[in-house]
């Protein structure tokens, strides 16, 4: 969204400026800003309207709304079966203003948007329905809790719409698409595999069924074809792995056969083709999306400069001091030296303005952060610039900034994590500790002696201030990831990993949504049927959980008693066991299926089927294409088109240079692009600044993905119509990109 200074620069233009203009101005940053975060809300262009949506968009609305969320969701904390119990009363009351607050968002939200789409966007239909079914449901619990009758409450399981559906969670909902576009492929492979569970258990009810085998607890041996069915379907887990082929291989070992084929078929065979559906699929729908996302910003861009351009000569552009307004609309905070560097790539002739194919990079160019730096000299070389100065001096500073400098240490930090690793009570080794950490010292004083301390310990120098925690918290281990940094095929994967990292978070929500409905789900249908009691309790009631239908069983004897559904944290902690699978989804399933009913096996294989087969695949396909692209591409072509940019005009600099004091005397204004009438002005202006990329916020999947499709659309090229955007769909060719569409 809007940091704070958009609304103090819509409220604030100055008064000699033409209102019209004003209103033009508020109108194109309004499609730039959706154009740099991607938002694909249309929105009335009257000015009232256009003030209303800079304030729906404002962060402050933001995270008061994301607040009433979580809210919202954490509510179930407090309500029966509890975590911290309060009176209905009061988690009523909460919810109300919850509700009240979604209430008003969708209604500023109706007051910036055209009626017809409004009411149209299935969005605000969902929300509104789960408002009015949620007031109807507290009105029934409420006065049915008032005489004492406990009853359902089955709209909890409705809160997580909020989270999907309010248009700040576009990303989530994305992931949601991408399962219901993937759900009817997915459909047939699931309906053969259970094909395949199906006649493998009638073959083994034909098998085993008649021969009087007996599982360890004693009870027959697949003798009834539902149990075997579940059997068969956690044996596809592995979880139940050897142990129900068990008694048919102790009876005669040629039935070992039989469950090895089970598992080649549906274990490796099924589960790697629901895979490779998911992934196939998954990629169909994201560059879908992607399409419809490069097209809608390049049609918002496109109406930007509709909106500002006027003629010179023969070709429309955007003169320079509107494009200054402009982007200072748009980012307020941007510094000025940032500012003319931006102008600098744009107006690349210096014109004195920006032509279309330029103008349409600025939310790209807006998305990467560009860290300006004053370059200070070192303390030593004021105090005594003679001594700090000499050739003993100057050979110290060359030594220290050397790469070997980094590598002897890499090794010395190899050595120390050996030591650490063996017997510290030897006298020869506590002895090699203070070495090393003399060592460590040395280092620290070498680099404060070479670079200028302030820059040495600035919020970005994460190692230097880590050498201090060293020797304060005696963290020399951690000494042991710098390495990572000094190898170039370790740093390219971390990087990689750390930048696909924000997008990863999108799963974090997807996972949350679907744990909590099948929490709110478990908790209503199994609260209170197991309990925990503490483990020095040999009670008949605390050995078997609180139920006598658990008596003798595995759930009991085992003491699972603390994973119940007895309140939301004792439900996400079960969920998350029966994510891992391991034996907790057939001891779990059968302990909940005696304390209820059979029936209850179909809660944890549902739960499987939902979060294992298909989210943790959509996960696993995502973390591949984000691996490939984000790995396959090092610098996005705006990136490079900055850093060659800083390069021209004399004012690169890269991390470990950040120290150097004497960069400063090294901007030349003939060769910087400053130069001119102004040049030396400029020049003063800029003395000992330097430019440093330091922005990965551009560089998330969807935006390498995007990037990639824009490259391949021509710069004069209108697009098609906003409706034909919004219609896209997964068959329709794509245009000739071999990276597009061989991302991966």
């Amino acid at each position: 969204g809007f940091g704070s200074g958009h609304d103090l620069t819509v409220r604030g233009f100055e008064p000699h400026i033409g209102l019209c203009e004003d209103q033009n101005l508020l109108l194109a940053a309004a499609y730039v800003s959706d154009a740099q975060y991607n938002r694909n809300i249309p929105f009335e262009t009257s000015p009232q309207a256009i003030r209303l949506y800079y304030f729906y968009n404002h962060w402050t609305m933001q995270v008061a709304i994301y607040f009433f969320i979580c809210v919202d969701l954490s509510l179930a904390l407090f309500e029966e079966p509890a975590l911290f119990p309060l009176p209905f009363l009061a988690t009523s009351l909460a919810e109300v203003l919850c509700l009240m607050a979604f209430f008003g968002r969708l209604v500023h939200f109706a007051k910036v948007t055209p009626q017809m789409v409004f009411w149209k966007d299935t969005k605000n239909i969902c929300i509104m329905v789960t408002i009015v079914l949620t007031l109807i449901d507290l009105i029934i619990c409420g006065s049915l809790e008032a005489v004492n009758i406990h009853s359902v409450r089955w709209s909890r399981a409705l809160r997580p719409v909020f989270l999907i559906n309010f248009p700040e969670s576009r990303q989530i909902r994305r992931t949601f698409r991408s399962i219901r576009n993937t759900l009817p492929d997915i459909l047939y492979v699931f309906l053969l595999f259970m094909f395949s569970v199906l006649i493998f258990s009638l073959m083994a009810l034909k098998l085993f069924g008649d021969r009087g085998l007996k599982t360890v607890e004693g009870l027959p041996y697949f003798t009834n074809i539902l149990d075997i069915v579940f059997e068969l379907y956690v044996l596809v887990t592995t979880a139940n792995s050897p142990d129900v082929m068990m008694p048919a291989y102790n009876f005669n070992w040629w039935y070992s056969l039989y469950f090895i084929t089970y598992i080649i078929i549906n274990t490796y065979i099924f589960m790697s083709v629901f895979l490779a559906v998911v992934y196939n699929n998954y990629r169909k729908h994201l560059k879908n999306e992607i399409r419809k996302l490069a097209y809608l910003k390049r049609h918002k861009m496109i109406e930007a400069f509709n909106i500002l351009k006027v003629q010179v000569g023969t070709e429309f552009v955007v003169m320079e001091a509107q494009w200054r307004r402009l982007a200072k609309v748009v980012a307020p905070h941007i510094s000025s030296p940032h500012l003319e560097l931006l102008l600098r790539i744009s107006d690349e002739g210096q014109k004195g303005h920006v032509d279309k194919v330029n103008f349409l990079r600025l939310p790209d160019l807006l998305n990467i952060q560009v860290v300006t730096i004053n370059v200070k000299r070192h303390p030593l070389e004021d105090w005594m610039p003679r001594v700090y100065q000499s050739s003993a001096s100057l050979l110290v500073q060359r030594i220290v900034r050397h790469r070997i400098f980094v590598w002897v240490y890499d090794v010395i930090i190899l050595i120390n994590a050996i030591f650490i690793a063996l017997d510290e009570k030897n006298p020869f080794i506590s002895h090699a500790e203070w070495l090393f950490l003399s060592l460590y010292i040395i280092e620290i004083l070498l680099k404060l002696y070479t670079y200028e301390p302030r820059a040495y310990f600035g919020r970005k120098q994460f190692w230097n201030c880590q050498q201090i925690l060293d020797i304060v918290l005696i963290l020399r281990i951690l000494r042991l990831l710098r390495i990572i940094v000094s190898i170039q095929r370790f740093r390219v994967i971390v990087t990689t990993l750390i930048n696909i990292g924000p997008t990863i978070l999108t799963f974090g929500g997807l996972v949350l949504v679907v744990y909590y409905v099948f929490a709110i789900i478990g908790m209503e249908a199994f609260r209170g049927k197991v309990r925990f009691s503490d483990p020095n309790f040999t009670s008949p009631d605390a050995l078997v959980c609180g139920n006598p239908a658990l008596k003798d069983s595995a759930f009991a004897r085992d003491r699972y008693c603390k994973n119940n559904f007895n309140d939301l944290a004792s439900s996400f902690i079960v969920l998350m066991e029966l994510t891992v699978v391991n034996q907790c989804l057939l001891l779990l399933a059968g302990g909940f299926a005696l304390v209820t009913h059979q029936a209850a096996k179909l809660y944890f294989i549902g739960f499987h089927i939902v979060v294992v087969i298909l989210i943790v695949n959509i996960f696993i396909a995502f973390i591949l294409e984000a691996f490939f692209v984000a790995y396959s591409l090092e610098k996005s072509e705006v990136e490079t088109a900055i850093e060659k940019k800083i390069q021209e005009l004399g004012v690169g600099i890269q991390e470990e240079e950040m120290q150097d004091g004497k960069l400063i005397d090294n901007v030349d204004a003939k060769d910087s692009g400053f130069s001119g009438d102004d040049g030396d002005n400029k020049r003063k202006d800029l003395k000992g600044l330097y430019f440093r990329i330091a922005s990965k916020k551009y560089r998330t999947v969807d935006a390498l993905l995007q990037q990639m499709f824009e490259s391949e659309i021509a710069p004069e090229e209108e697009g098609p119509s906003l409706d034909e955007i919004l219609n896209f769909s997964p068959g329709d060719m794509y245009p000739k990109n071999p990276n597009f569409e061989n991302s991966a």
